[in-house]
Parts: structure tokens; C-alpha cells; sequence
């Protein structure tokens, strides 16, 4: 049985399985942190991303084509030289691996041809970021990161999250020391990763996936939100609800969650955790919600 704490990294008794991608490369600081804290804490994680920088490429961020020759300058942050071959690794690590391809191709190309020869078998979760930059709203129709997650949890049939963050700029995963907020990051989804395989399988209703979005990070911010101590999980919508939509969950006191930009744009340090539907990247249903508050109800907070 694994040893958890809030906000820390829980040791595994036993590895589990993770397939790791983004839409910001292979290379970015981002993916090699996160990377770093999951398998700190005892999980088995192979990356599986692309080439290069593919934020917000492809219609509606689920763009899938067949793997081309890398061209002549290289891929990102010069990893690999020009030429190199439409999928490669890195021969000092073999589970960091580059498609030359959309998120959605990594992920597929992940699940159906690196999970078997790492983990005998598909990955049990798929976890696609941290980005450089929020998914909220609307804008998970068009991130390559909430459409590497919605594929495997709709297609891949791995349930899925997508974490985002507000802070950063895309760089190289050689900068030194690694800034506060991609630390930080790591940390909270890693803490959240975690407290989702502590629970019985399916980690994740059928077809759907969470969206999380974490606040501003960086050295800059309100002292109280560099560490991730201070930073507290929330159960939101994707989307602001109409007048016709189907009351949510009930929790803290409501049958109506707050949306993400409502969550991460309170003042203090609050993280959107929201319930998707992996077809539509709206929202699932109060049912499905109801299973994820239920699986991480140790974890979530209400807003003040």
C-alpha cells in the first residue's frame, strides 16, 4: 500500500504505469519536471510527445497524421539533429520519446506501440502537461494538450488528465536552476496523479478525462502561491452553465460548480479540477462528477 501526503510525493509499493506527453515538445522544461516528480515518487512513466511545439496546432487540438522524417534544423532545443527519423528516443534515456507528429499521434503512437514494449500492456493513466500556459474555457477546443488527454480517454481507452498553467515560457529542459513555478507544478500534479491511482480502478469514468489548470506560479507571484503547500484543488466546470443545463454535483453547498476561470482567478492559490467529456472537451455529467468528487474528496477544497 503506498504512503501519501498531501502535497508531497507518496512512494509506491508497486510501480504504476504512466504514458507522459504534452503539446509543447519532447524537449520542454515542463514534461522532463514533471517526468522527474513522477517517478520520484515510484510510478513507471514513459514520454511519448512531440518533436517540437504544437500549441494550439491542428483543428480543434485532435489533429492526428502519420509521423514525417524530422526536417533539417533539428527537433526542439536542438534534441535531436536535422533528418533524424519521423519517431527516435533519447539514447540515454529510452523512455523519453519524441513523434515527429500532433499530441494526439504521441499519445496514440504511445499507447500503441511503446506502453507494450515498457509496460507489457496499455499504460493505466495517461497525463498530458503541464502547459505552458491555461487551458480554460473554451480553449479546450483547440489545446493539443486537453487533445492528447480526450484522445486516450475516448479512442485509447486509458482515462486521461490535462494539467495547464498560467505561468512560464516555453525553454529548453537543460535550464538550470529549473524556475519556481515548473517545480511547483510537478509537484501539484504530481500530488493529484497520485491521489487518483490511490483510489480502485476505473481511476476514471468511461470517456471522460479532467481538465486542470493551476494559477499563477512564478517568483513574481503572491509569496503565499511559490509553494505548493499553499495551493488548494477545486471541483469546476469547463464551461460557465445556461439556463438549460443540468444542475451539477452537489458540494459545498451548491448543485452548481464554479468554472475554471472562476476558480484559478480567485485571489490565493486555487487549482480548477473539472470533469470532461473526452468527445465533446465540455462537461461530463453531475454523475461523473460525483465519481471523481467521491475518488478526491480528500483532496478538494471550496472556495472561500
Amino acid at each position: 500500500m503506498r504512503v501519501s501526503h498531501l502535497l508531497s510525493y507518496p512512494i509506491l509499493a508497486s510501480a504504476v504505469n504512466i504514458l507522459l506527453s504534452n503539446d509543447d515538445g519532447w524537449a520542454e522544461l515542463n514534461i522532463r519536471t514533471f517526468y522527474n516528480a513522477l517517478t520520484s515518487s515510484g510510478n513507471s512513466v514513459v514520454i511519448s510527445a512531440p518533436a517540437d511545439n504544437k500549441s494550439g496546432t491542428g483543428w480543434k487540438g485532435s489533429s492526428d497524421s502519420t509521423p514525417q522524417i524530422v526536417d533539417s534544423p533539428g527537433c526542439q532545443f536542438s534534441s535531436c539533429p536535422g533528418r533524424s527519423p519521423a519517431n527516435g528516443y533519447n539514447v540515454s534515456n529510452t523512455r523519453f520519446n519524441y513523434v515527429n507528429s500532433y499530441p494526439v499521434t504521441s499519445v496514440k503512437y504511445g499507447i500503441a506501440t511503446l506502453a507494450p514494449e515498457f509496460f507489457n500492456g496499455k499504460p493505466a493513466l495517461v497525463v498530458a502537461g503541464p502547459n505552458v500556459g491555461s487551458n480554460l474555457g473554451s480553449t479546450t477546443l483547440i489545446s493539443g494538450t486537453v487533445g492528447a488527454a480526450s484522445y486516450a480517454a475516448s479512442t485509447g481507452g486509458v482515462p486521461a488528465i490535462a494539467f495547464s498553467g498560467s505561468s512560464g515560457s516555453q525553454i529548453a529542459w537543460t535550464t538550470s536552476p529549473v524556475p519556481v513555478y515548473s517545480s511547483v507544478y510537478a509537484t501539484l500534479a504530481t500530488t493529484l496523479t497520485n491521489a487518483l491511482l490511490d483510489t480502485s480502478t476505473p481511476y476514471l469514468p468511461a470517456s471522460v478525462y479532467l481538465n486542470v489548470n493551476f494559477p499563477s506560479a512564478s517568483a513574481s507571484a503572491s509569496a503565499s502561491c511559490t509553494s505548493a503547500t499553499k495551493f488548494k484543488f477545486v471541483l469546476s466546470r469547463v464551461n460557465a452553465a445556461s439556463g438549460s443545463t443540468a444542475a451539477d454535483v452537489s458540494t459545498c453547498g451548491s448543485t452548481r460548480l464554479p468554472t475554471e476561470s472562476n476558480v484559478v482567478g480567485t485571489s490565493g492559490c486555487y487549482v480548477s479540477v473539472s470533469v470532461g467529456n473526452a468527445a465533446t472537451k465540455g462537461d461530463s455529467t453531475a454523475a461523473n462528477q460525483a465519481v471523481v468528487l467521491g475518488k478526491l474528496k480528500g483532496l478538494l477544497s471550496c472556495l472561500p
